[in-house]
């Protein structure tokens, strides 16, 4: 956290960049906002700042209803580091401690429960209950306010173990009631209601600036896995696997935010499927420590400041992308992109995409219309264009299949289900939480596993800041194609993972770095 005077300055100056890297509390109103809050600054000798909303509301002090603190971005700090503070974090962001409490966390930590605790207040002035429960404050909120589910739902589904601190959370965080909530939602806010099979549910994601969309959205879309991903109706669309059911996200890129509606099994996944949301656009890195390292660099600072904020394209989920990076190897994007897609289609759980409601409707119906009146309908085939149809396979379903029926070269295969056992025994950890050098050697001691698919895990799967695939064949075209060898990578530490951006953007041909934008199609 920046001391005193630097928390002064910014906000006297509402910079926005330090939005969830540390909140400002007014002793005079009781109410803590992010640095950037448009109300009347107040007096210097009544602000206190803390490192977190939890903290303030530890201390006392309610939200602010203007600036809305609890849903500025997220540290940069929890994606960059690699401690256990850091980690404790994004498990917290992913539900571990709503789903296996304080002593799940500490386990998977491999700390115990009160070394954890003076940890966490000794750098961020709340425990791991405190800033979970501040977290589940947030997503009865977006509940609240986005649908229109019973209170009694809400809370369940937020990950209060009972309505009355569900309404305890609220009154201390917000100091209002759920009802005057749900009343007070922003005019001509969209309000979904939870359908027969899945919660709808829109929030905006908050960003820092600058933000570069094409590279980033183009990266998806060109990977994306036919039935898994696609890249529709200006918006990226994928499936999810989340803790308690199966989810759909479709994010749409906009001028000061990303647009997204989510589609939830079950709305207790909510705040999961926001962080893995968040961690999959890279949203909350920090563009000005990367540009101070890139922008001054004498090849890479031109690149830098032409196009400043170019993020890292992550994933929903790590332990799915190590396999999909197996089934990569030495193989075109598209190629992969394909692979992966008849993969899911092959072992995944088979989905009713809502956006694709209309064509699969009009699908099965001619299917009928085919057959004699008593016959039952066929689900229809999978089709271009047809939507999302399929989720991707647990591990254990990959685990299980036999390496030499896959279409891919034996070896190849064998190294895939190899993966997926070591992935579902837990032999290999790439959850939220894992320690970085520990998941790069248990990968590396996968049969078939080589340097390149460890970087690039490390890259897109764990958030490695400094990750450098240097065997990557668009690395190693674009470090030549700006006369750079892979030496010249050490200047660029700790941020080499955003260096590969700027080197893959070299090539403006290649269809990761362009963004289609169609015109709209129906489903």
């Amino acid at each position: 956290m920046p001391d005193r005077e630097a928390c002064l300055r910014a906000v006297r100056s509402r910079d926005d960049r330090f939005d969830g890297v540390f909140v400002n509390a007014v002793r005079s109103t009781g109410i803590y906002c992010r640095p950037s809050c448009p109300a009347v600054t107040p007096r210097d000798e009544n602000m206190t700042f803390y490192p977190s909303a939890a903290a303030a509301v530890a201390a006392g002090y309610r939200a602010c209803r203007r600036c809305r603190p609890d849903a500025s971005p997220g540290s940069p700090e929890w994606d960059v580091r690699s401690d256990v503070v850091a980690r404790a974090m994004r498990l917290i962001r992913d539900g571990v401690v709503d789903r296996e409490g304080v002593p799940g966390l500490a386990a998977r930590l491999g700390y115990s429960e009160r070394q954890l605790e003076r940890l966490m207040l000794a750098e961020l002035g709340a425990g791991p209950a405190a800033l979970a429960r501040a977290q589940r404050a947030y997503t009865a909120r977006l509940l609240i306010e986005s649908t229109t589910l019973p209170m009694g739902d809400v809370a369940f589904a937020a990950g209060f173990s009972s309505v009355r601190s569900f309404n305890e959370a609220i009154a201390q965080v917000y100091a209002t009631t759920p009802r005057e909530l749900r009343q007070g939602r922003r005019q001509g806010q969209p309000v979904q209601s939870a359908e027969a099979t899945m919660a709808v549910i829109r929030v905006r994601l908050p960003r820092r600036e600058p933000f570069v969309v094409d590279s980033l959205f183009g990266h998806l879309a060109a990977t994306s896995a036919p039935g898994v991903e696609e890249w529709r109706d200006g918006a990226y669309r994928t499936t999810m696997r989340l803790p308690h059911g199966i989810g759909i996200a479709a994010l749409t890129p906009e001028p000061s935010h990303i647009g997204t509606t989510l589609w939830l099994a079950d709305p207790r996944d909510l705040a999961p499927a926001i962080a893995r949301c968040r961690a999959l656009l890279d949203l909350d890195a920090d563009p000005d420590a990367v540009g101070e390292v890139l922008g001054a660099d004498p090849v890479l600072g031109p690149l830098w400041r032409a196009a400043p904020g170019r993020r890292v394209p992550r994933c929903i989920d790590a332990g799915e992308f190590a396999l999909r990076a197996v089934l990569a190897q030495q193989i075109s994007v598209r190629r992969a992109a394909n692979l992966a897609g008849r993969l899911a289609a092959r072992a995944g759980e088979q989905i009713r995409d809502p956006k694709g409601s209309e064509y699969l409707d009009s699908a099965a119906s001619h299917a009928a219309q085919s057959k004699h009146p008593h016959d039952s309908a066929p689900k229809p085939t999978p089709a271009v264009n047809q939507g999302l149809t399929h989720v991707w396979p647990t591990h254990e379903a990959i685990a299980a299949m036999d390496p030499e029926t896959l279409p891919m070269p034996r070896a190849r295969g064998r190294a895939l289900v190899a993966l997926a056992e070591r992935l579902a025994d837990g032999t290999v950890d790439l959850s939220p939480g894992a320690d970085r050098a520990q998941a790069r050697a248990a990968l590396l001691d996968v049969p078939g596993v080589g340097p390149w698919t460890v970087e690039v895990v490390a890259l897109r799967g764990l958030g490695d800041p400094d990750a450098f695939p240097a065997g990557d064949l668009g690395v190693r075209h674009g470090l030549a194609r700006l006369e750079l060898t892979e030496a010249d990578s050490a200047r660029w530490r700790p941020w080499r993972a955003y260096a590969v951006q700027y080197l893959w953007a070299s090539d403006t041909e290649h269809e990761i770095n362009r963004l289609a934008r169609p015109t709209k199609e129906t489903a």
